[in-house]
Parts: C-alpha cells; sequence; structure tokens
C-alpha cells in the first residue's frame, strides 16, 4: 500500500509560515477594507431610506430608459424597509460593492495580462478554473487565519470567490477587438500601451462591463456562506433564521436577497448596453 501524500499537512504548514511571516502586511490590508466596507456601509445609511429609494429609482431609469425597473427597485427596498431590513440590506450592499470594487481592481489587470501575454494566460487560466470549481465553503477557510473572524474575512472570501469573472470577461474582451483595427493602429506606429488604452480597452468595454456584472452576481450568492464568519446584512439574517429554525424570517431575508440581486443585475445591464451605445 501506497503511503499517502502529504497534501494537508504541507497546506497546513505553508498557512502558518505565511500567517507567521505577513501578519503585519495582512493586518494593515484588513484595516484598509474595514475601512472601505465602513465606508460604503456609512455612505449608503447616510441619506433616510426614502431619499435613497427615490436616487435608486432615478438611477435605473438612466440606465434602461424603461419604467419597470425603476418601479421594480423603488418597490422592492420599500418593502425591505417596511419589514424592518433596511440595515442588513445596506450592509449587504456594501459588502457587494466593497468586494465588487477590489474584484474589479484586482481582475482587469490580470485580466490585461492574460490578454497580452500567451505565457500569462498560460499561468492565469488554470488558477481561474481550480477557483471556480472550488466549492465555495472552502475559501472561508484560507480567510480566518490570515483575518479572523469577521466582515473583514468575508470580503476576502467573496473576493476569492467572484473574481474570476472579471478576469475573463476582460481577457476575452481584449481579444475580441477585430485584427483589423489593431494593425491599422500598429500601421500608425502605435506603441504596445497606447493600442492598449485608446483602442483595445474602449472596444472591450462593453465585455468589461458585463463581466463586472457577473462579479456582482457572484458575490451576492456568497452573502449568506459569508454570513458564517461573521458577515452581517441580509445573509447574516438568512443564517440567523436557519439556527433557530425562523422559517418566516429567513424567507423574509431570501426575498431582500432576491429583490437587491435583480435589481443590481439589470441596472448593470443597461449599464452594458449604454457603454455599448445601445439605447
Amino acid at each position: 500500500m501506497l503511503p499517502r501524500i502529504p497534501i494537508a499537512q504541507g497546506i497546513d504548514a505553508a498557512v502558518a509560515f505565511l500567517v507567521d511571516t505577513f501578519s503585519g502586511v495582512t493586518r494593515a490590508g484588513a484595516d484598509s477594507m474595514r475601512a472601505l466596507l465602513d465606508g460604503f456601509e456609512h455612505m449608503l445609511l447616510l441619506p433616510p431610506p426614502w431619499l435613497f429609494i427615490i436616487v435608486l429609482g432615478i438611477l435605473c431609469w438612466s440606465a434602461t430608459r424603461r419604467i419597470v425597473l425603476p418601479l421594480f427597485a423603488m418597490l422592492g427596498f420599500a418593502l425591505l424597509w417596511n419589514l424592518g431590513l433596511w440595515e442588513p440590506t445596506i450592509s449587504t450592499l456594501a459588502l457587494v460593492l466593497s468586494a465588487t470594487l477590489l474584484s474589479v481592481v484586482l481582475g482587469v489587470p490580470c485580466g490585461i495580462l492574460a490578454a497580452m501575454s500567451s505565457w500569462g494566460r498560460l499561468v492565469v487560466m488554470p488558477i481561474l478554473d481550480v477557483m471556480q470549481t472550488m466549492p465555495a465553503f472552502v475559501y472561508l477557510i484560507p480567510a480566518i487565519p490570515f483575518f479572523g473572524i469577521g466582515k473583514v474575512s468575508a470580503v476576502v472570501a467573496t473576493v476569492i470567490f467572484s473574481v474570476p469573472p472579471a478576469i475573463r470577461f476582460t481577457c476575452l474582451g481584449i481579444q475580441q477587438v477585430p485584427g483589423d483595427l489593431v494593425e491599422c493602429a500598429e500601421a500608425f506606429g502605435v506603441t504596445r500601451m497606447q493600442r492598449l488604452c485608446k483602442l483595445e480597452l474602449p472596444l472591450a468595454m462593453p465585455t468589461i462591463v458585463a463581466g463586472v456584472n457577473q462579479t456582482i452576481m457572484l458575490a451576492l450568492s456568497m452573502a449568506v456562506i459569508a454570513a458564517m464568519i461573521g458577515a452581517r446584512g441580509l445573509g447574516g439574517e438568512v443564517w440567523k433564521a436557519i439556527q433557530r429554525l425562523q422559517v418566516g424570517n429567513g424567507f423574509e431575508a431570501g426575498l431582500g436577497i432576491v429583490i437587491v440581486a435583480i435589481t443590481l443585475d439589470r441596472l448593470f445591464r443597461g449599464l452594458a448596453r449604454l457603454s455599448a451605445g445601445k439605447k
């Protein structure tokens, strides 16, 4: 019988080494992420709920030019306000926005690297395959040793889970730029960076925005899972209802996640169409 390969022991030793070596860096990163999350939350809680709902309706109308989405968003968020779930809803929005911002900051450069370099694509794509097939619960495990129990670990786990679409769609959008346009730009003597900034990224922007939309949806899907390590919001309300067998309360919080997800999905689809020049 062959001896068992010590994969778990090796990973535990590597994590322990990284925690001991980079504790100062992770502490500073945790403080920065906590400040980002608190900033989003305070900003969204600053206006009264009725004003927030009106502004959200105007934003949805500007993105879609149709009455359905603004009406749905305003009625949905008014329902959450009526159910006493306003603060959990805002907490969930803050978590999703923070995770999406970090995912875009990390994902777009990685996607550009994968599109511009064959070796970069050879390294990045297998890692994305692993990230997208790994069970979501696994991402909670490495976040806790580095950042502890709390909303910072929830943001980190959410970023790890939701960043692959931002990378893939950025790479795909740049690769789909017509070759004749690239050849025309090169004929005019543009540099590689000028071609990227003035041609490829603008043409790839609708695809990149679609990737951001997918990132938002994945971040929302982590809301309940992230609640297990200290995330608040609607996911925390669902997790609390599960622990107490409160079916009604769990359904209300789950309905809130559905309302937020549909609103953000349709909103960013509208923004994607606007960026593509389609009214």
